[in-house]
């Protein structure tokens, strides 16, 4: 490419040199046999300068699109193995301008920008060879022309290079504005939002336009010097040649040949403030995409891990603790709770409490940062990631479903399962309601699955963890979003799958407690109380006042 790219100059500044030689050879002789070749010599030199051209876009295109994908691919890769406390950090839309734009702008200028940029330095060291073996004195004026277009050009750079980091993190809050609130579109529209959330987008847009003007403002300067410099320079080379054509210093077609070659010049350095705002743009952008590959993951495989092959589940919580970064609150703190296999403990406590985050220590979306779980005896982090979380099952609260078909959703993570499989776990988690969709298990739920109704998507989430028949069932309240009826009949269904799993339940309900063995009572941060829900209905009054919040009146408690 590069021989491509060194050819096609060659090709471009003999064109020049051939009507020199036209013009004082031919022309000056009055010899119409000689013009011929000398013709085509100079329209073959141009078919080969457009070929080049042609074939060496072509290439680079095809190449940098393919690095494109490629990059884009490591960065999405990158990402999923990143630990679930960086995404709660950092915005979605910073993250899609990234893996998107950012990316983009790298193609954009290894495509075309760094090709230009080498054409163009290539260019410029060959024609100021052959200017100063014309005519040394007038090859030395135009390389002096371009000095002070050097200062410039490193003051626009640095300058730029500010602007651009502003304009594109704030193209990606405004795609977190726009991802945000076309997510969030029923609350917007239920609470008459409409207008709020249009002038939070208009401030976001018009702040993002304020800067891009900055740019454009910046590139308008510096295109104006790179504009004036060239043609000021071929003026004086003009002049100058005229003078040495006079004096006899410097021949006619030596004058044509030195203003072509100079004339060729104009393009390239015109071309060098775009070539230089892409460049910085695309710096930009690397620098923001590496911030994400920079990022290390927290939660990976240890060496040697250990491939959990056979689970009996047996749990045990010893004296863990948690908090979010090294200066965070602790979230929990001495939590011990030993569960049984085949045992079911549900985690009762107040908003807040850590119950969710003491489950999700389970299956390792986050480490203990002090203490440690063991599953038969293993502490879960010598254990392959991928083996523990076959074992350990999760359903969330929050029943997040994909843009896909039923079938899709619930083959997350169990991609060998048999369509019996799936009639079972949808006929457990009462989940039936999808043979009755329009194309059954194929019927696709939309984005996030807001097609359906909460407790539709509860129940798939719940057939999706049962699915792959763990032996460590973990439930963040997965009941919240049913009606009493349907939460009876999954209940009623629930204790025939946690009859011989290990199973910890967080629970809001007071009626779901019914599923479990033992409650954990958790207060503060810590396990204050284990024992039946009879026990601690009668010691622990703390108890009985957090479940008094869950329900209506008292005898939803009795």
């Amino acid at each position: 490419m590069s021989l491509a790219a060194l050819g096609g100059v060659v090709a471009g500044v003999l064109i020049p040199l051939v009507i020199k030689g036209i013009i004082d050879g031919p022309i000056k002789s009055g010899s119409e046999s000689d013009l011929a070749p000398l013709a085509g010599l100079a329209l073959l030199l141009g078919v080969i300068d457009c070929g080049l051209a042609v074939g060496r876009r072509f290439v680079m295109a095809a190449g940098a699109t393919g690095l494109e994908r490629d990059l884009r691919d490591a960065l999405y890769e990158h990402l999923q193995r990143l630990h679930v406390g960086f995404h709660d950090r950092w915005q979605s839309g910073q993250m899609l301008s990234r893996a998107m734009g950012d990316i983009s702008t790298i193609r954009r200028f290894l495509a075309f920008g760094l090709v230009f940029l080498i054409v163009c330095a290539a260019q410029f060291v060959l024609v100021v060879a052959l200017l100063a073996r014309l005519y040394l004195p007038l090859a030395l004026l135009t390389a002096t022309a371009v000095a002070p277009l050097m200062l410039v050009s490193a003051s626009f750079r640095r300058r730029y290079g500010l602007v651009t980091r502003r304009v594109q993190d704030q193209q990606g809050d405004l795609t977190t504005t726009i991802e945000e609130s076309a997510v969030g579109i029923r609350v917007v529209k239920a609470f008459r939002q409409g207008r709020l959330v249009g002038a939070q987008f208009a401030a976001g847009a018009g702040q993002l336009r304020e800067t891009a003007n900055e740019g454009v403002a910046l590139r308008a300067r510096y295109f104006l010097l790179l504009d004036l410099v060239p043609n000021l320079t071929v003026a004086v080379v003009l002049l100058a040649g005229a003078l040495a054509v006079g004096r006899g210093a410097l021949s006619l077609g030596g004058l044509v040949a030195f203003v072509a070659l100079v004339i060729g010049m104009v393009w390239p350095i015109e071309a060098l403030g775009w070539i230089l705002a892409n460049a910085q743009e695309a710096s930009t952008a690397a620098e923001r995409v590496w911030e994400i590959f920079d990022a290390a993951p927290a939660i990976v495989d240890p060496p040697g891990a250990v491939e959990l092959v056979e689970c009996q589940g047996r749990l045990r919580l010893e004296d863990v603790g948690f908090r979010y970064g090294d200066d965070g609150a602790w979230v929990l703190r001495h939590v011990s709770l030993d569960i049984s296999p085949g045992e079911t403990v549900a985690v009762v406590g107040a908003t807040a409490a850590g119950k969710t985050t003491m489950v999700s220590l389970l299956a390792r979306l986050h480490d203990p940062s002090e203490g440690r779980i063991t599953l038969d005896g293993r502490d879960i982090r010598t254990l392959a990631l991928g083996s523990l979380r076959r074992q350990v099952a999760m359903a969330f609260e929050d029943p997040l479903l994909f843009s896909a078909s039923v079938r899709e959703n619930l083959l997350v993570g169990h991609r060998t399962s048999s369509e019996g499989d799936m009639r079972r776990a949808l006929h457990t988690a009462q989940a039936d309601f999808v043979h009755d969709l329009p194309w059954g298990l194929d019927t696709r739920v939309g984005e996030q699955g807001l097609s359906l109704s909460g407790g539709q998507r509860q129940r798939l989430a719940l057939a999706r963890a049962i699915l792959g028949e763990p032996r460590v069932l973990v439930l963040d309240d997965p009941l919240s979003a049913l009606d009493v009826h349907t939460e009876s009949l999954v209940e009623d269904a629930l204790r025939r799958v946690l009859d011989g799993v290990t199973a910890l339940v967080v629970v809001h309900r007071p009626s779901t407690i019914a599923l479990a063995d033992r409650v954990a009572f958790l207060e503060g941060g810590t396990i204050a109380a284990v024992g039946t829900h009879s026990e601690l209905m009668e010691r622990i009054p703390a108890y009985r006042h957090v479940l008094a919040q869950e329900v209506e009146d008292d005898e939803a408690v009795a």
